[in-house]
């Protein structure tokens, strides 16, 4: 009678440990996960399409956050970066900024970070 008693406490404790895993599935990784993504960046001049050296390329994990500088475009215009993001926030907030002012900053809010490659124009400041 006591092996009777055991398995029906065994199957009582497998049933309630699948009925929890139907209702609530796997776990998942925490909504606030932190990340990076690798990504390149083709700067170009808006008017003549000719590659930008030298140009600031600085992340913030969202657009209320300081950005901290993670890399600077070279001759060829590109650099390959790896952008910091959180999951299930609006995007990385993005700057690009040259530090001889002769081109205007650009903010901008990545949706999609699975874009590997992404060309943005500068346009040169008046």
């Amino acid at each position: 009678m006591k092996w009777l008693h055991n398995l029906l406490k065994a199957s009582t404790l497998t049933t309630a440990l699948f009925i929890f895993q139907a209702c609530y599935g796997t776990p998942q990784k925490p909504y606030w996960e932190i990340g990076e993504a690798p990504m390149t960046f083709s700067l170009v001049d808006r008017t003549s399409g000719a590659p930008l050296e030298g140009i600031s390329i600085k992340a913030g994990i969202s657009a209320g956050e300081l950005p901290v500088e993670i890399g600077v475009t070279g001759a060829d215009g590109r650099c390959s970066v790896s952008i910091p993001y959180e999951r299930n926030t609006i995007g990385p907030a993005l700057n690009f900024q040259d530090p001889d002012g002769n081109y205007m900053p650009k903010d901008t809010v990545l949706a999609d970070l699975r874009e590997r490659e992404v060309l943005i124009e500068l346009t040169p400041a008046e």
